[in-house]
Parts: structure tokens; sequence; C-alpha cells
């Protein structure tokens, strides 16, 4: 996953493949989410506007989010610093129904992700 900052308050995130979007979304999330690799600092609540690429998607979808989840530099089980970032009602699912058809079959799965 690479994250460019693209203007004021916009993150542009491209997701490579399957296995870095499986680690990073957070279906357990109203309307899904993702969680981005950081070191700057977010408060809870933020709001944040994103450009995100999926793997061989034609189009980055823009979507509208605020910060649901904070994981510190250092954070204990090696966890990589960064933000969760809920998708916005906005977005009515879209984003969410498209991260989970890519994902079909592994959202069920054991492996550990950047979250939970």
């Amino acid at each position: 996953m690479r994250i460019e900052r693209t203007g004021p308050g916009i993150l542009t995130i491209h997701v490579e493949d399957k296995e870095d979007l499986y680690k990073a979304y957070m279906p357990f999330l109203e309307n899904g989410g993702i969680f981005i690799q950081t070191n700057k600092e977010y408060n809870l609540g933020d709001d944040v506007f994103m450009l995100l690429a999926i793997i061989d998607e034609p189009e980055k979808l823009p979507i509208a989010g605020k910060v649901v989840w904070i994981t510190p530099i250092g954070s204990q089980g090696n966890k990589r610093a960064g933000i969760g970032i809920q998708f916005s009602d906005q977005d009515n699912g879209q984003t969410k129904n498209k991260i989970e058809n890519l994902l079909a079959g592994r959202l069920d799965s054991e492996k550990p992700t950047h979250t939970m």
C-alpha cells in the first residue's frame, strides 16, 4: 500500500494487491473502513478525504471518512502505526461492497490484519 498527500487534507491511497487490501480493510465498521499506515498525528473524529485506488480498478474512488481508530507508534504486538478511517454514509456502501466483492471468501480468514 502506498500513500500520497495530493493536497491539503487529501490522501491518495494505492492498494496494490488483495493481501494488502485484506490487512487494511475494516469490515466491522458501519459502512466499512480502511487502515492507513502513517506516522502523522491524527485525532479521533478528524475528517479525512481520500482517493482510493484499489488493485487494477481504472478509477480512484473519492471517499470522505472519519478517523475512528488510532494505532500509535510503538504499539504492542509490533502493530504498524496508523489510523482507521470509517467510510462516510455519503458513500452509500459502494466502497464497502466493492472491497467485499474483491475479498470474497477471505473475510472469514483467521489471518491477522493491521487492526484486529
